[in-house]
């Protein structure tokens, strides 16, 4: 990363330290699978956030001209495959049946490449939470081939966000360019955090402490 790129990636998550702090707590799983922890609920969430990310830049990239097209067409090809590895752990999963993330909600209404830019890095880095997170649980599990499967997942964001803070630099021009790319981060992780509160007080738990 250039410093103008670590600075970025350091002050969203400096704006959004709780909200990331949390999202990677054992917490966010049991929000994500409304409180059942079974490999196949896991698994199901999984499914429905790569196939949900991969609608969105797939989406994306239909509507952009050049690198940002490039970018995200490559990221939505990733995670079709990401899609497509979770999916054959699972008898089904019904992408019809299943409720759209928040972070993908808010992330469709976004209209104009820097937002998009930002945007795509705030996910990235809640993602990568969440990754751990399904990691973690399949060592739990004593699964190996499972958890390495997410672990390899968590490496494919690191070349997203390579990818995207790229593109950052080339689409930011002035300070309000990186401001309104900033918002849009912020944005999307703390939509994130919103759907995670909202689902443990839904379920009578107390979302703050982080276990």
């Amino acid at each position: 990363m250039t410093v103008e790129s670590d600075s970025f990636v350091e002050a969203v998550r400096e704006e959004n330290r709780t909200a990331l702090s949390r999202l990677g707590s054992s917490k966010a799983l049991y929000a994500d699978t409304q409180g059942e922890m079974e490999t196949e609920e896991v698994l199901q969430a999984g499914a429905t956030a790569e196939q949900a990310a991969m609608a969105t830049f797939e989406q994306w990239a239909d509507t952009e001209d050049g690198e940002a097209a490039d970018v995200f067409r490559e990221s939505a090809a990733e995670e079709q495959e990401h899609y497509d590895t979770v999916r054959d752990q699972l008898d089904a999963h019904d992408a019809d049946a299943s409720e759209l993330p928040a972070i993908q909600a808010y992330l469709r209404d976004l209209d104009d490449t820097i937002a998009r830019v930002g945007g795509f890095i705030g996910r990235t880095l809640a993602a990568e939470k969440s990754k751990e997170q399904m990691t973690a649980f399949f060592v739990g599990q004593a699964d190996p081939q499972t958890s390495q499967l997410f672990r390899e997942m968590g490496d494919d964001l690191d070349a997203q966000l390579e990818r995207g803070l790229a593109l950052l630099e080339s689409c930011c021009e002035t300070d309000e360019d990186r401001a309104h790319a900033l918002e849009a981060a912020s944005g999307a992780i703390q939509t994130a955090y919103e759907e995670y509160t909202d689902r443990l007080e839904g379920m009578g738990v107390n979302p703050k402490p982080v276990c």
